[in-house]
């Protein structure tokens, strides 16, 4: 059963890519999020979503597989298999294609292996099946808990990455790590020379376990990230942050606006756009929407939270969220499609949901006509 509702959620101290990018802004009408359609069911733990066009969408599952979606049809035979370590939080995670695709016919994993997690590049053919495999960036720590995961390219061509602490705080705080970050690499995994820190992959840190990334229409990054769950006696304090580059989000000395541990930040906390105090949202992926009638609003699937958040954006400021979707349980992705649809996928086959009828799913919301 799909529930729309208005209920308020009060957040404490508070040469050709498919179009549109599905990480920048959709413009679009208002959702009609009384018709929520199931595009593919019965798949395993999927994690991102990614469209080579129309009619065709990449699937991450966390076990390990690339799956292809055809006009509404998965394919029997994965279009990859990868190698991954899944105990925890790990495993197969963010999927992006390249901003040129399908001149540049290449995609990018973020995935666990071992002890580390890396983001590598792959060949697709005219199949889409995945071939050569080029790393991209690894040594990003992994643990059984916040392993981060999401990828996108932003509108300035560059490759960004969202990475978690790896249950570790003080590599959050420590430049020197890529745990705790957002990373920002050309597509073939070099520094950027306009980087905030010279030589370095950082862009932003301070940061416990970062889910979702998205743009809105003025390039202004907007990040969803997960709060403490027992750290030092705190619990939920989630977070919505808007990302300036360089800038210190608070972890594991803050969170939300919460004293956490003790000692000397390594600088000036930025406060988060929102945060959920003691409520938990548990947010996942994070996508920006202007509908033509209104303005633009920032959308947050959420794992325990089990519902679809609208933020409204009002110039530099957001509003407290209202719960706009729910009933499908745990939702993880949540990214536009070339056709200006919403897409959801769900998240109840990964021990922590109740799975339902045909679970897991890809879920699609269209414009009202």
């Amino acid at each position: 059963m799909v529930l729309v509702s208005s209920l308020v959620l009060v957040a404490c101290a508070n040469d050709r890519a498919p179009e549109p990018t599905p990480d920048e802004a959709a413009d679009s009408g208002s959702l009609d999020l009384e018709n929520v359609e199931t595009v593919a069911g019965e798949l395993s733990i999927p994690w991102d979503v990614a469209f080579a066009d129309e009619q065709t969408i990449l699937v991450t599952e966390r076990t390990g597989a690339v799956r292809v979606i055809e006009d509404g049809r998965v394919r029997p035979e994965p279009a990859a298999e990868i190698d991954v370590r899944i105990s925890g939080e790990g495993g197969l995670l963010g999927i992006a294609l390249h901003p040129d695709f399908p001149d540049e016919r290449l995609a990018y994993l973020y995935y666990t292996a071992g002890d580390e997690n890396r983001v590598s590049r792959f060949t697709l053919d005219a199949s889409l099946r995945f071939g050569d495999e080029e790393t991209v960036i690894d040594g990003i720590p992994a643990g059984r808990i916040h392993d981060g995961g999401r990828i996108a390219f932003g509108p300035d061509g560059m490759l960004y990455v969202g990475t978690g602490d790896a249950g570790n705080g003080a590599q959050a705080a420590d430049r020197d790590s890529l745990a705790g970050k957002i990373l920002r690499v050309t597509p073939d995994g070099s520094v950027p020379d306009d980087n905030p820190f010279a030589g370095s992959a950082v862009y932003s840190y301070g940061h416990r376990n970062v889910q979702g990334l998205a743009w809105d229409d003025d390039g202004r990054l907007y990040a969803s990230e997960h709060g403490p769950t027992g750290e030092a006696g705190l619990c939920c304090h989630d977070e919505i942050n808007r990302i300036e580059p360089g800038s210190f989000y608070g972890w594991p000395y803050l969170a939300g606006a919460e004293p956490a541990e003790e000692g000397e930040a390594p600088a000036e906390p930025v406060a988060p756009l929102a945060e959920s105090g003691e409520t938990t949202w548990a947010p996942a992926g994070l996508t920006v929407h202007q509908p033509t009638d209104g303005p633009a609003e920032v959308l947050v699937a959420t794992l325990r939270g089990e519902r679809l958040l609208r933020f409204e954006l009002a110039g530099d400021d957001i509003e407290p969220p209202d719960a706009i979707l729910e009933g499908f349980g745990r939702l993880r992705a949540a990214r536009f499609g070339p056709d200006d649809c919403l897409y959801l996928t769900t998240s109840n086959t990964d021990g922590r949901g109740t799975a339902q009828d045909d679970d897991d799913r890809v879920l699609r919301a269209c414009p009202s006509e």
